[in-house]
């Protein structure tokens, strides 16, 4: 820390910084209250992509979209992973993109979902298959 005139100095530059930027602020600050007031709105949609705007609106379900409450959804009843995929192959995303994560996490947790079935029905079948030849 400086001490002496050179610290008294640099304190009062830094106030009057401080004091200048905070009355930019200000003025800045007022003339957009005085625009926004005047009814001159900045328009989100861009003339040459009138899509732009479409994501300002939340996901449904609660706001993760269908894709990720479906994958949630699915470990109480499977059967949701397997409708998540029929709409991520009929391509539901392209009505919003943000879902198409979502629904390939479905698909794959319903493919393993699938694989697991079918080694456990293999598994059960082939210890039937031994237990009864032993008798």
């Amino acid at each position: 820390m400086l001490h002496g005139a050179g610290a008294l100095k640099t304190e009062r530059e830094a106030e009057s910084i401080v004091i200048i930027y905070l009355e930019h602020m200000d003025r800045r600050l007022s003339t957009d209250l005085m625009d926004s007031q005047n009814g001159d709105y900045v328009n989100l949609k861009d003339a040459e992509s009138p899509q732009l705007g479409m994501f300002d609106k939340p996901l449904p379900c609660c706001g993760c979209g269908i894709g990720w409450c479906s994958l949630l959804l699915g470990f109480a009843c499977p059967l949701i992973w397997y409708y998540a995929t029929i709409l991520y192959f009929r391509r539901y995303y392209h009505k919003d993109p943000r879902e198409r994560d979502g629904l390939v996490a479905n698909t794959v947790a319903a493919l393993i979902f699938t694989i697991a079935v079918i080694i456990t029905v293999v598994v059960i079948g082939s210890l039937k298959l031994a237990g009864g030849n032993h008798h």
